[in-house]
């Protein structure tokens, strides 16, 4: 596929006293990176520069901008997002760390918004320091949604062999079964199926849907969600055309490998999903911001306070997480040209029409 330009690449520096300018340094170091796309860290020359000496190994370089009219391809840019001088306390979580992580973010993704940059990875912030009168926000999803203006997106966790979707994300778990409603269900699942389709290329995508309670309910005896909500909200989205099964117990589900056989599962709650998603997930798994307008990814760990500053965090999250979003970038442009071709349309309307008599409830 000819790509006019390689994909600019937006980076969030996360919180300054956090290990995301290590990760961010040591990521861009590699040369190869410059072949795949041009990354441009949202920061600032001091900050940068107090981490690359933490990092004595890494071959890093770059050019500062003011612009991203004045993005240079050749190189990793920095636009500098502040001149001031900021105190910086690796390990500490301070009001400052903070402040200037939402300052990032904020310019970044104003950026993506306007399309002056392709896509978007963030580093990781703290939600205790983050959150202000002018940042009411618990982290970078619920920011990005208001951002775009869009009514829901979805956490998509994303590995070599499986995709794991959040229903409820940073929710106590006693308050977890109020948020299980059908419209929610039914959202995610639009949501996750789009995506399939335009962000991963997926023609027909098969999408499994966990219960909430042990057992999926037991067929009631042990919660009735399943029955009353869960089960009728996957009926309607097959209305719709959405290929979706289940509500499956979760144990099972994934301790026989019925995961290998979807696209995609949509979990009830947080550690539903993750918890099977870091044990099972191969290669490193990427936090993939689904329904957004805009591409935005994210490595699948937080700010390690523990490590901060010395030189031990590892990067191979946080490079999966650009390797994704540019896949995904492609996967948007291939999807846009197959609509502009009108023999490819009728194909894949044949093939959504398709009745599949092997599915069964596990398809094989």
């Amino acid at each position: 596929m000819h790509i006019e330009h390689k994909p600019v690449i937006g980076i969030s520096c996360g919180d300054i006293n956090g290990i995301g300018l290590e990760i961010i340094i040591k990521t861009v170091s590699d040369v190869r990176l410059l072949d795949l796309c041009t990354p441009v860290i949202f920061a600032s020359n001091k900050v940068l520069n107090f981490y690359r000496k933490s990092v004595p190994d890494a071959n890093f370089n770059f050019m500062t901008i003011k612009e991203t009219n004045r993005i240079n391809h050749k190189q990793v840019n920095l636009f500098n997002c502040w001149e001031e001088e900021v105190s910086v306390t690796p390990g500490q979580l301070t009001e400052v760390g903070g402040k200037y992580a939402v300052q990032s973010l904020v310019i970044a993704a104003q950026a993506l918004k306007e399309g002056k940059i392709d896509g978007l990875v963030t580093a990781p912030i703290h939600k205790k320091n983050t959150q202000s009168q002018e940042f009411n926000f618990t982290g970078h999803t619920p920011y990005l949604k208001n951002l775009f203006g869009v009514q829901d997106v979805a956490m998509f966790m994303v590995a070599d062999n499986m995709r794991v979707a959040l229903l409820t994300e940073h929710v106590p778990v006693k308050d977890i079964a109020t948020h299980i409603t059908r419209e929610a269900i039914l959202s995610k699942l639009q949501i996750i199926n789009n995506s399939l389709k335009k962000d991963f290329n997926i023609d027909k995508p098969k999408i499994a849907v966990l219960g909430l309670n042990p057992h999926a309910g037991d067929e009631g005896l042990i919660g009735k969600e399943e029955e009353e909500i869960i089960k009728p909200a996957v009926k309607e989205a097959k209305q719709r055309d959405i290929f979706c099964f289940g509500p499956y117990s979760a144990d099972a589900f994934f301790a026989r490998g019925h995961y290998e056989k979807f696209d995609a599962v949509l979990a009830m709650y947080h550690d539903q999903g993750l918890i099977p998603f870091k044990s099972l997930a191969f290669g490193e798994g990427v936090n993939y911001t689904a329904g957004l307008n805009g591409i935005r990814t994210s490595p699948d760990h937080g700010v390690a306070f523990d490590i901060a500053g010395k030189n031990k965090a590892g990067e191979s999250s946080f490079r999966e997480a650009i390797y994704k979003a540019v896949d995904i970038i492609r996967g948007r442009k291939e999807f846009e040209e197959q609509r502009k071709n009108p023999v490819k349309k009728v194909s894949e309307r044949i093939v959504a029409n398709a009745v599949d008599e092997k599915i069964t409830e596990v398809p094989e």
